[in-house]
């Protein structure tokens, strides 16, 4: 079922975009493709536990996706592609349980918009994926479906929350997927798997369908895959108000294509502090190589510094202004509920105090702060390249970690990526190094609100001399 069909790859490590070009031009059908993915999953999800449910519909609509084929009808850009949806995104007729035995057996009605997008594309739903419970972790563990594990090492995490969605893209169980980010959940996954992730600017990808509704203002959900042009296909797919989720209002068009090479230089910074927490020297390493990496190709440049980032660390900000939002929408959710049907972050999130209203107000200006210092760099950068983890993937049940000799607790593993939540601006998460013990390392490219289409251009040039885009895990 792993059969090599093209360049001498499986069907299971090709691109969305290749598979869909393919099944199109009729090298291969959807059905083919459908379960050589099946295959995979029955093989080694056992030792992963990415999958948390198989849709029983995927075959059938593989046979449909060939027939149209067959019959010359008009094709969507996803035409027969299967892609997998973590396990709080609504997904009509097909469980959707939050991770949480509260939510057991939950079944909507309705795909979320981010769902039915990529299905009036052609896409098939194959499966969902593990998640920490209720999203809300940076590992994926929980009550009902258990703790998802690393494809290059099985006793480290694929992180969270889209934990389980990156350990089956990476391990070749998925071509596309779909995962959210309040913090750190597309890209630290991504980055402790290698694989590849977009949080695109706030706003840009409706949340109609996801849950929790609260905090939206943080709340973003995204493409996560293993190519770039898969990436900017999906977006190209996914964007675009729905009338349905307020703050999806952007009006900017977006081309499936990566665009032409800009009519300048780029103007690029690089930074790994301070303002994000310690670093680990290998990953600051592979953070430079990036950058010169561009600057080889033509583009300016240089080490930078953000002043607004060491005047507010991101990370408390976010906190604070997050806490009593997401306390809320737990105290709702677990109302009632036996005490042994809640996992350790919820019943953790729920012991916190709740902010005074000085210290609310107090982040409410830090966050502007943070936004205009973006802003500011914006005005003199288009792009920034920073590190997306400060360490390749960890083991499991780690609380503590000394970086570059301090000792941190584990909320500090989002130091890098939660001022983009905090400001609404878009970033990717790529490989781009390898640790000392075979592990992948991450960059993350972050522009100014609105510039996917940069920073998806600047991406593909990292991955057109990357040495390592292409590696997959030998599980």
């Amino acid at each position: 079922m792993d059969t090599k069909i093209k360049n001498k790859v499986p069907i299971c490590y090709q691109d969305a975009t290749t598979l869909a070009k393919m099944i199109r031009n009729k090298e291969v059908s959807p059905v083919e493709v459908v379960q050589a993915h099946l295959y995979r999953i029955e093989k080694y999800d056992s030792s992963l536990n990415a999958i948390v449910t198989i849709a029983d519909t995927a075959m059938k609509a593989a046979k449909a996706a060939e027939t149209a084929v067959m019959r010359g009808e008009k094709l969507g850009l996803l035409h027969g592609v299967p892609f997998t949806v973590k396990d709080s995104i609504d997904t009509a007729n097909l469980v959707t349980q939050r991770g949480s035995p509260i939510f057991r057996g939950r079944v909507p009605d309705v795909d979320a918009t981010s769902v039915a997008r990529l299905k009036s594309a052609g896409g098939i739903l194959l499966a969902k994926t593990n998640l920490p419970e209720f999203s809300y972790w940076i590992e994926s563990d929980n009550l009902l479906s258990g703790r998802s594990n690393n494809p290059w090492d099985l006793t480290k995490t694929p992180g969270g929350s889209s934990g389980g969605e990156a350990a089956a893209i990476a391990a070749g169980m998925s071509p596309l997927g779909l995962g959210t980010d309040l913090a750190i959940s597309v890209r630290g996954p991504a980055a402790q798997t290698g694989i590849v992730s977009l949080k695109a600017t706030h706003g840009s990808i409706p949340m109609t369908g996801i849950w929790p509704r609260v905090p939206r203002r943080f709340w973003h959900v995204g493409p996560m895959a293993r190519s770039i042009r898969d990436l900017s296909l999906a977006y190209s797919i996914l964007s675009g108000p729905d009338g349905h989720d307020a703050f999806s209002t952007s009006t900017v068009q977006f081309d499936a294509g990566l665009g032409n090479a800009p009519i300048r230089p780029l103007r690029i910074g690089w930074m790994v502090g301070p303002g994000f927490g310690p670093v680990d020297p290998e990953v600051t390493s592979v953070v430079e190589s990036a950058a010169y990496a561009l600057k080889n190709l033509g583009h300016r440049v240089e080490a930078v510094q953000i002043p607004a980032l060491e005047k507010d660390f991101a990370l408390d900000v976010f906190n604070r202004l997050h806490v009593m939002e997401m306390k809320k929408a737990f105290l709702e959710a677990t109302a009632g509920q036996n005490d042994n049907e809640i996992y350790k972050m919820a019943k953790t999130m729920l012991s916190l105090p709740d902010t005074s209203m000085n210290d609310f107000i107090d982040a409410e200006q830090a966050a502007e702060r943070i936004r205009d210092g973006f802003a500011e760099y914006f005005n003199k950068y288009d792009l920034l390249i920073t590190h997306v983890l400060p360490i390749p993937a960890h083991r499991h049940g780690v609380e503590e970690f000394v970086i570059n000799k301090q000792k941190v607790d584990a909320t500090y593993l989002q130091g890098a990526t939660v001022p983009l939540n905090v400001t609404g601006l878009p970033g990717i998460s790529m490989r781009f190094g390898t640790s000392k013990e075979g592990l992948p390392i991450n960059v993350q490219l972050v522009g100014s609100w609105q510039a996917e289409s940069t920073i998806l251009y600047a991406a593909s040039l990292l991955e057109s001399v990357s040495s390592v885009s292409n590696l997959h895990p030998h599980i």
